[in-house]
């Protein structure tokens, strides 16, 4: 017979409750897209309690851009992609993120949120975070028509494939996912979701 204190006790073995509640930190994923990347780490550099999430390809391309992985180092917490498992998504599970964002989101990596696959640390954080009810937020690159983009040297005008636009559009039905085109609808997300969770901007920049 159980006792009292058994009643409503979980089964041996059995999965941990998730607890929203203990969530406290934004998780921001980068990929390789160099689209709007100052600016999309000025609006992370001002977020309370956030972490960076990056691919293979974007610790190449952020010393392009004049951040190198030891100047993150100094006031963040940094997790790289450097196991086939993904094994820093597990910090998901225990429930201490409550928001993932993407930002910026090549292509590739849109196509492959929006059709499920999830093989490098980025993607893997998005599809985890959606299998757990967290919002996650996508700056999406190729969402216009024409965007104007800065590589390293000089400012590019590019066209996205019809296929790009498509790929934005169905990442948009994803659950718990919302999609933005430009930083100041990326700023207008994480505003809206800091009022969500009664946060405020921090101060600090870079």
């Amino acid at each position: 017979m159980r006792s009292a204190s058994d009643v409503g006790a979980a089964p041996p073995g059995a999965a941990r409750a998730s607890d929203p509640a203990r969530r406290h930190r934004f998780a921001w994923t980068i990929t390789g897209s160099g689209h709007f990347l100052t600016e999309s780490l000025e609006l992370a550099f001002r977020l309370p309690e956030v972490d960076f999430f990056l691919s293979a390809a974007a610790e190449e391309v952020l010393p392009l851009y004049g951040y190198p992985i030891e100047r993150l180092r100094e006031r963040f917490r940094v997790f790289r992609d450097k196991s086939a498992s993904g094994r820093p998504v597990g910090m998901l599970y225990d429930d201490v993120y409550h928001t993932v964002v993407v930002a910026p989101a090549t292509s590739n990596t849109v196509a492959k949120c929006a059709y499920g696959l999830s093989d490098t640390l980025p993607t893997n954080m998005f599809a985890q975070a959606g299998k757990l009810g967290i919002p996650g937020i996508i700056f999406a690159c190729d969402g216009e028509p024409v965007v104007i983009t800065k590589s390293p040297s000089d400012w590019v005008e590019l066209r996205p494939r019809n296929i790009d636009l498509e790929n934005v559009e169905r990442l948009k039905r994803i659950d718990h996912c919302r999609v933005v085109e430009s930083v100041t609808s990326l700023e207008l997300a994480l505003d809206a979701r800091l009022a969500e969770l009664s946060l405020k901007w921090s101060t600090l920049s870079s």
